[in-house]
C-alpha cells in the first residue's frame, strides 16, 4: 500500500528541474531507507542500506549532514545494484510512494536506476509529499504565504516533540511514516485509493495508531561511534621534512583593504604599516573583484621600503557573458586570488579586471571566466583560494575526484606559478581541504602555500568588521549569525586578521614548506612601476607663444574683457591664483584642449551646457568660454 522512503546523497543537484536522464546533474546515492505499510499503518517490510561508492567520493559537507564518510561507506556499504533490486521489489508491491520532498528522492533514485540500466516503475507510481499537505497544516509564515515545513517542524506540530537522528535516512523514514499515517488518520491528507482496495470508510475507522506511533524500524543501521581523525602530531612531535629558519619572516599575500567595498576594514597605508611593523619585507593585496587600491598600495609600499605584491581576488564564473539566471541555475562564483609577477603581469591583471567590469559585470560583481584567465595568464601567479575557491568548493560539496580534475586545468594554465593555498582559521572545512591539498600536492607536484584571509588588521577589529558586514547586508548587528530568515550572514570567528609570523608558523606545524613557499612567491615578483607624469594630448600653440601657461593666460585675460568690463583687483587676484594652481599641476594644456573643442562646438551650433563639476567654480574657465556661470557673482569655489 504505502511505501515511505528517504535518501541521503552526495549533495544537491545544480538544477532541481532537470530530467533524470541528466545523470551529471543528479547526486549519487549514499544511503537508502524505506518502510512498507498497509492501510491500517501496520509495517509490512523495511529496508535500510548504505551504498558502497563506485567511482565517486562523498563530499565533506554532505558527510557532516548524514555522518557517512567515504571510508565508512566502503567498509559497510552494499553494492548499488543489490540495493536497487531490493528497493524495486518494494516499489512493485506499493500503490503509493511517500516522502518529505519526495520529488527530489524519486529523481535521485530514478537516475540511479538509469545508471545501472535497471527497469523501474518509480517515476510512474502515485506520489504523496508530506511537505505539501503539511504546509497549510503548519501555517508557518514565509516570504510569500506559508513556507514548506521541515520534517522536524511538521513532527513538532503533530506530536509536540522532535525525533532522533534527523538526516539519517532510516530515522527520517520513521518520522515521515509517523507523520504521513497520522495526517491520513486526522484527515489532513486524503488518499485516493484504487477501487480494488475497497476502502470506502473514513480513514479514522481503519487506521490503527498503535501500529505506527512508536514504531522503530527493525532495519535501522547501528551508528558507529563518531570517528575522530587525529594526526600523529597530537601525541608526538610532527616529523618535519623541511626546517624553518628561526629568522624567517612570513609574507601575507591574501589581504583585503577598504577597497573590498563593505567587506574589509583595513586601509592601504595601515595595511602596509602593519606589514612593516612585523618586520615583513613584502605584503600582498588582493581585493575582491577589483584593483581600485593598486596605485595607492604600490606607492605606500615603496615609501615604506617593502615589496608590493599586486593582485586581485577574482570572481570566476562559468561564462562571464551570461546575465540571466534562475533558482535552478544560479550565478555560481568562485573566488580566486591572482597576482602580477612583473610589469607585463600587471597589464594582464588589469586587463582581466577590465574584462570583469566591461563584459562580466552582474549584480555588483565584476566576473571573469576561465576563457579570459587562460588568455591573459602570462606572468601571473595564481592561488587556489580559500573555501570559496573552486577546488575547495568541489572537495566540500561535490567530491575529491571533481576537484582533482579541476586542479589539472589550473596547473596546465599556470604551471609552476599555480599554488594550492592552505588556510587555517580553525574551521573544520579548511582542515578537510588542507588534508586533501596535501595529497594533491604530492600526487601532482603542485606546491602548497600558507595564507591567512585578512579582512582586518587586529583580532579586536572583528567587531567593527562585523558591523561593516551588517551595513552591506542591511541587517542589525544584534541579529544572530546563521542560515534562514531570522538570521544573517557573518564571519564564523575572529581569526581573519593580520597574524604574526610566529602565529602563522604555529598554524601549520605539519606543512612548514607552505610557510616557506610564501617567500618563494615574493622572490618571483619583480618591482612594478605605476606612477608616471600626467599625460595629456599635445596642444599646438599659435605663433608668438612659448608655453601652454603663457597662451592660457593670454586667452583668459582676453576673455575677461567682455566678462568683467570693470576689471577689479578681485578679478585680477582670482585669475592669478587660479592660473598659478593650474600651472603648478600641469593642467594648462587640459584647459586649452577643453576650451578649444567647446568653442568649436558652439561655432557648429552644438548645444553646450553652462558648466558642471569642479570647473564650474573657475574664473579661468568662465573667461575662456568653457562655462557660462560667473563664479564671483555666485560665490563659487575653485576646487
Amino acid at each position: 500500500m504505502y511505501l515511505i522512503f528517504d535518501t541521503e546523497t552526495t549533495g544537491l543537484p545544480q538544477n532541481f528541474s532537470a530530467p533524470i536522464t541528466d545523470l551529471e546533474n543528479w547526486p549519487r546515492l549514499v544511503q537508502l531507507a524505506w518502510q512498507h505499510h498497509d492501510e491500517t499503518g501496520k509495517l509490512l517490510s523495511s529496508g535500510n542500506f548504505i551504498v558502497k561508492p563506485e567511482g565517486f567520493t562523498i563530499p565533506y559537507n554532505s558527510e557532516k549532514i548524514h555522518g557517512i564518510s567515504t571510508k565508512r561507506a566502503q567498509e559497510e556499504g552494499e553494492d548499488l545494484e543489490f540495493v536497487l533490486h531490493e528497493f524495486r521489489k518494494a516499489i512493485d508491491e506499493a500503490h503509493f510512494l511517500i516522502g518529505h520532498n519526495v520529488g527530489f528522492d524519486e529523481k535521485v533514485m530514478g537516475a540511479e536506476f538509469l545508471r545501472k540500466k535497471i527497469p523501474s516503475a518509480i517515476m510512474d507510481k502515485n506520489k504523496i509529499d508530506t511537505k505539501d499537505d503539511g504546509t497549510n497544516y503548519c501555517k508557518i509564515e514565509g516570504g510569500r504565504g506559508y513556507k514548506w515545513p521541515t520534517l522536524t517542524e511538521l513532527h513538532w506540530k503533530l506530536f509536540d516533540k522532535g525525533f532522533e537522528d534527523a538526516h539519517d535516512a532510516a530515522a527520517d523514514v520513521e518520522a515521515t511514516a509517523r507523520i504521513f499515517l497520522e495526517m491520513v488518520r486526522l484527515g489532513v491528507t486524503t488518499v485516493n485509493f484504487p477501487l480494488a482496495a475497497k476502502l470506502y470508510q473514513s480513514s479514522a475507522s481503519y487506521m490503527v495508531r498503535e501500529n505506527y506511533i512508536d514504531l522503530r524500524s527493525p532495519s535501522r543501521i547501528k551508528k558507529k561511534d563518531e570517528e575522530v581523525e587525529t594526526s600523529e602530531s597530537s601525541d608526538s612531535e610532527v616529523e618535519l621534512n623541511v626546517e624553518i629558519d628561526e629568522n624567517i619572516q612570513f609574507t601575507h599575500l591574501h589581504c583585503h583593504s577598504k577597497f573590498s567595498v563593505l567587506q574589509a576594514t583595513a586601509g592601504i597605508k595601515e595595511l602596509v604599516a602593519k606589514a612593516k611593523s612585523e618586520g615583513m619585507s613584502a605584503v600582498g593585496l588582493s581585493d575582491l573583484g577589483n584593483m581600485y587600491g593598486a596605485f595607492s598600495f604600490v606607492a605606500a609600499a615603496n615609501d615604506a621600503g617593502i615589496k608590493p605584491i599586486v593582485g586581485c581576488e577574482f570572481y570566476v564564473v562559468e561564462d562571464r557573458h551570461q546575465k540571466k539566471f534562475t533558482r535552478d541555475n544560479r550565478d555560481k562564483k568562485y573566488q580566486i586570488p591572482i597576482y602580477a609577477k612583473n610589469q607585463n603581469g600587471y597589464k594582464n591583471l588589469a586587463k582581466l579586471s577590465s574584462i570583469g567590469f566591461i563584459e562580466g559585470y552582474y549584480y555588483k560583481f565584476a566576473r571573469v571566466d576561465k576563457e579570459a584567465i587562460k588568455e591573459y595568464a602570462e606572468d601571473l601567479i595564481c592561488l587556489s583560494g580559500g573555501i570559496r575557491g573552486e577546488l575547495a568548493d568541489l572537495i566540500l560539496n561535490k567530491g575529491e575526484e571533481y576537484a582533482e580534475e579541476a586542479l589539472l586545468w589550473w596547473k596546465d594554465v599556470f604551471g609552476d606559478d599555480f599554488y594550492l593555498e592552505v588556510i587555517n582559521h580553525n574551521l573544520d572545512e579548511e582542515h578537510k581541504v588542507n588534508e586533501v591539498f596535501k595529497e594533491f600536492s604530492k600526487k601532482h607536484n603542485v606546491k602548497l602555500v600558507a595564507s591567512n584571509n585578512v579582512f582586518y588588521l587586529e583580532k579586536e577589529d572583528s567587531e567593527a568588521h562585523d558591523a561593516l558586514i551588517c551595513i552591506d547586508d542591511g541587517k542589525l548587528k544584534s541579529t544572530p549569525i546563521g542560515r534562514g530568515k531570522d538570521f544573517r550572514w557573518g564571519f564564523p570567528n575572529n581569526e581573519f586578521y593580520f597574524k604574526t609570523t610566529d602565529e602563522m608558523i604555529a598554524l601549520f606545524p605539519d606543512m612548514p614548506e607552505a610557510i616557506l613557499n610564501a617567500q618563494e612567491i615574493v622572490d618571483k615578483v619583480e618591482p612594478i612601476k605605476l606612477s608616471r607624469d600626467v599625460i595629456l594630448p599635445n596642444f599646438e600653440l599659435p605663433e608668438g607663444f612659448e608655453t601652454e601657461d603663457e597662451y592660457l593666460k593670454h586667452l583668459t585675460l582676453e576673455g575677461a574683457q567682455p566678462r568683467y568690463p570693470d576689471f577689479t583687483d578681485e578679478v585680477k587676484d582670482r585669475i592669478e591664483l587660479e592660473l598659478g594652481i593650474i600651472s603648478d599641476m600641469g593642467f594648462a594644456g587640459y584647459f586649452l584642449i577643453v576650451q578649444d573643442f567647446i568653442a568649436a562646438a558652439r561655432e557648429m551650433g552644438v548645444y553646450v551646457g553652462p558648466g558642471r563639476g569642479s570647473a564650474a567654480g573657475s574664473v579661468v574657465a568662465y573667461c575662456t568660454g568653457i562655462t557660462n556661470i560667473d563664479p564671483l557673482k555666485y560665490d563659487l569655489l575653485f576646487e
